[in-house]
């Protein structure tokens, strides 16, 4: 297959180019965040070509892929060869005859994140590694290695199996390599299982947490099929969540059964999100709640084939459209002996002898069973389907937030955007991913529920944040907006520590290691003398130097050294370069070993006074800023990572339309900027080959091409 970019009247670029089917390697992004290849005509003397577009040649099973008009192309969702190729075709409107072509070389890509995405190891532990292919034979093979960080594939600690491969033409290529912790771990770190493949840079990880307590945690226990009574914290779902394509069901979605709930006659209830058991408003009443969720039963529902158990049917949901509703939830009334009556949870007890983490309810006694209120760094837990057990803080308080829903598992037809507000913001590497939604968060020291896990994604440092609903507000709405006007209260026990599997937090880190722009060096140097003129230590100002901010990351700054005895005001900006203040003494700034990072450690929580005014200056700015501009996705109240002393508006900006400039303050409060990809609901999105229905028809909505197997939505994380 031969292309021609160009003739008498216009081109075409890029000419030949290598992606796979997971478009890594593609150079642009859709509307909706997803990867295309944008292909453009140019006309010899310059201006838009007037073409359309075609492909042809590909995959003799799973086709070229597709292009539209805007000449925007999408692989396809497999290839059943190790590398095929495709010409995409222009052909000018005003003259058929004049055709451009450009030949693009696809092999195959990931399917979805490493199986498990994360794991708790002691000494001697071991974990079997999965990833999956978008191709049914052929002969390509995941390569893995250890290494001491997600991007790097050198050091990491433990050992590798050789990897084995399972091939098919009627099923995706996986490859699994076995890791072994070593004999003796001394402290907690993280070790990474990185995959690559041949003809692509893409690169995917799985995070090992190897621990001196020795205690074992794989996600995959909350996500295969549990026996009765079901424990919380597992995969599950709608019967009925699956997208068609005449008769064949090409994708599915899930998320997580969070916790037990009673209404005040004692009825018991699963609690999730309204995207989880209600299809964001698309359900009927009534609908079977399945244990695990279609996704990790290879998209069949409950009566087409076994793999799934009917544990509750859908009673009611808070309708998304609804301008009186501000929480993502529903419940579904449990069947007899189907679902643990304790209210257990997956994991959130304590270690057991062979060091896995015992199942173990909310705490209840503290609040009765309502929940409590979040407060900012507030050490919390999750118990989810894709990423089991893990710990983060809460970041953000009174979020305004915009969160887009879809009618469809592709995320093809969208449904509806809704802007949350006073809504919790968690973060933490590896705190959750898509499959994570309707997870219980609790209170990390007395497992007292504080919010319900419904989106979130991953910022630009690889950072997880997830947005959560305050669980009083939950409870609140579940008993004043639907019929009956019923209290409700969390089914659980004594109050209990949880055992906290954290994977760190990468922020500043990742902040620190950004290189500084020429442009922003300048700023920098030009600041510097400014900077200088205001020490005094007599004030409290010990001395300037030049440093990154960590509230706007890839922005300089001038770290100012203070006497935190003499408690000087720093501003927050000198010259326009944004201030990191940190505490020292006179003779470590002299001798050159003041530390060069803020720690929020020991810092004691933020005044009332302090937060008050942030609130303030949160409620005057957060509505307008979103309206103004739409890369403003969502504005709460955190604490400044530059000086930990203060409160900052939390900003977050959607990193494919990031403004300028960025201001360091707003209504005299510092911001701080997450620049991340738009959010969206997190249950995980799964599609494999497209399989006859047999059973009676479903109502579902639209009829998307299959986009890969257990792909999820990305949140960045995500």
């Amino acid at each position: 297959m031969t292309a021609t970019a160009s003739n008498s009247a216009f081109s075409i670029s890029p000419g030949s180019t290598l992606i796979d089917t997971s478009c890594t390697g593609c150079n642009a992004l859709n509307t909706h965040a997803a990867p295309i290849h944008q292909f453009t005509a140019t006309l010899t003397g310059g201006g838009a070509a007037p073409v359309t577009w075609s492909v042809s040649g590909g995959d003799p099973a799973s086709g070229p892929g597709r292009i539209n008009d805007r000449g925007q192309y999408t692989p396809p969702g497999y290839l059943s060869s190790d590398r095929v190729e495709v010409l995409v075709t222009a052909t000018l409107k005003s003259q058929p005859s004049l055709r451009a072509t450009s030949l693009l070389t696809l092999t195959p890509g990931f399917l979805q994140p490493l199986t498990p995405e994360n794991a708790a190891l002691g000494s001697n532990g071991s974990v079997t590694v999965t990833g999956y292919l978008a191709e049914a034979g052929g002969t390509s093979q995941i390569h893995f290695a250890l290494a001491n960080s997600a991007s790097g594939d050198t050091g990491g600690e433990g050992t590798l199996t050789a990897t084995t491969c399972q091939r098919s033409r009627r099923a995706f290529t996986s490859c699994s390599v076995t890791y072994s912790a070593p004999p003796s771990v001394s402290g907690t770190g993280v070790t990474y299982v990185v995959a690559t493949l041949p003809g692509s840079s893409a690169k995917i990880e799985t995070a090992l947490l190897l621990n001196s307590p020795g205690v074992s945690s794989s996600p995959a226990a909350h996500q295969g099929s549990l026996a009765a009574p079901i424990l919380l914290g597992s995969s599950g779902g709608n019967n009925n969540d699956f997208d068609e394509k005449g008769s064949n069901i090409v994708d599915c979605c899930s998320g997580t059964l969070g916790a037990l709930v009673q209404d005040a006659s004692g009825r018991q209830y699963l609690l999730s999100n309204n995207h989880v058991l209600a299809r964001s408003d698309q359900a009927t009443v009534g609908d079977t709640i399945v244990q695990p969720g279609l996704i990790d039963n290879n998209c069949t529902p409950n009566g087409d084939g076994t793999g799934t158990v009917p544990v509750a049917a859908l009673t009611a949901w808070l309708p998304l459209r609804s301008a009186q509703t501000n929480v993502d939830a529903a419940i579904a009334q449990v069947a007899s002996h189907t679902v643990d009556p304790a209210g257990n949870i997956l994991e959130l007890g304590v270690r057991q002898p062979d060091g896995s983490l015992g199942a173990a309810p909310p705490g209840i006694s503290s609040s009765g069973g309502k929940g409590e209120n979040a407060t900012l760094q507030l050490r919390v837990a999750k118990s989810g389907r894709t990423t089991g057990l893990t710990c983060g803080s809460v970041s953000a308080i009174d979020l305004d937030v915009a969160v887009d829903y879809y009618r469809d598992c592709a995320e093809t037809r969208p449904y509806f955007s809704k802007i949350f507000t006073n809504q919790i913001a968690v973060s933490g590497d590896r705190f959750g991913d898509a499959g994570d939604s309707g997870s219980l968060i609790v209170d990390a020291a007395d497992a007292e529920p504080i919010g319900l896990f419904f989106a979130g994604g991953i910022d630009a440092s690889g950072v997880s944040h997830g947005i959560a609903n305050p669980a009083p507000d939950v409870l609140n709405a579940l008993g004043t907006q639907m019929a009956g006007d019923t209290s409700f209260s969390f089914v659980g026990a004594t109050d209990h520590a949880v055992s906290c599997l954290s994977y760190g937090n990468s922020t500043i880190a990742s902040a620190q290691e950004r290189v500084l722009n020429d442009a922003e060096s300048s700023r920098q140097q030009a600041a510097l003398a400014a900077g200088r003129a205001l020490v005094n230590p007599s004030f409290g100002i010990l001395g300037i130097a030049p440093g990154k901010s960590n509230d706007q990351p890839g922005s300089a700054s001038l770290i100012v050294y203070v006497d935190e005895n003499l408690a000087p005001v720093v501003p927050a900006a000198i010259e326009g370069v944004r201030t990191v203040v940190i505490p020292a003494t006179a003779r470590a700034v002299a001798l050159g070993s003041a530390p060069s990072m803020a720690t929020a450690a020991g810092v004691p929580p933020l005044t009332a006074s302090a937060m008050a005014s942030a609130l303030a200056a949160k409620h005057q700015i957060a509505r307008k800023l979103m309206q103004q501009n739409p890369a403003f996705f969502a504005v709460g109240v955190g604490q400044s990572l530059d000086n930990p002393r203060e409160a900052a508006l939390v900003i977050y900006v959607d990193r494919q339309h990031i403004p300028a400039p960025l201001p360091s303050t707003l209504n005299g409060i510092r911001t701080r900027y997450v620049f991340m990809d738009r959010l969206h609901v997190t249950r995980s999105y799964a599609a494999g080959f497209p399989t006859p229905h047999h059973c009676m028809p479903h109502a579902v909505s639209g009829s998307p091409d299959s986009d890969g197997l257990f792909k999820p939505h990305s949140l960045d994380f995500p």
